[in-house]
């Protein structure tokens, strides 16, 4: 159906190379130009003031149930006025024992258009469909949870 890139770069610059020593900092060119800052995560000797995978990898969640969730209440003519989530994903050991994100939340809060009256039900029920319908958390195994605020 579609194809999606993204070029990772990185080059060493540390006069040596050791665990220790190494700079994690690297950039990544999405498919359209955008280009983020990224590192490993300070846990791993990394800058935590650019993008590391495990925050990206919360944000395309939580990104991508937005937006399945925005194209639902479009579709159901239901008027989305602002979204905001504040997602949190956990680096744990997995069941091999091997750390992994192994649980994201994510915590969207919806503010309807005047006049737009979604009761819980409806709101559970499209949060539900936006998860089951979200490209990104059809693609991993982690689970990711929903609990709008």
């Amino acid at each position: 159906m579609s194809a999606h890139t993204a070029h990772v770069a990185w080059v060493r610059t540390t006069p040596t190379f050791t665990y220790d020593a190494y700079d994690r900092s690297h950039r990544i060119v999405y498919g359209g130009g955008i280009e983020v800052a990224a590192s490993s995560a300070p846990d791993f000797l990394g800058d935590g003031a650019r993008v590391n995978p495990e925050e990206a990898f919360v944000g395309a969640l939580s990104s991508c149930h937005m937006l399945t969730f925005l194209a639902i209440a479009a579709r159901k003519r239901l008027v989305v006025d602002a979204y905001e989530d504040t997602a949190e994903g956990f680096l744990e050991k997995n069941e091999d024992g091997r750390l992994a994100v192994t649980r994201v939340i994510l915590r969207p809060k919806i503010r309807f258009a005047e006049g737009t009256d979604v009761s819980a039900e409806t709101l559970a029920a499209l949060h539900e469909s936006s998860h089951t319908h979200c490209f990104i958390a059809q693609s991993v195994r982690t689970t990711v949870t929903v609990e709008p605020a």
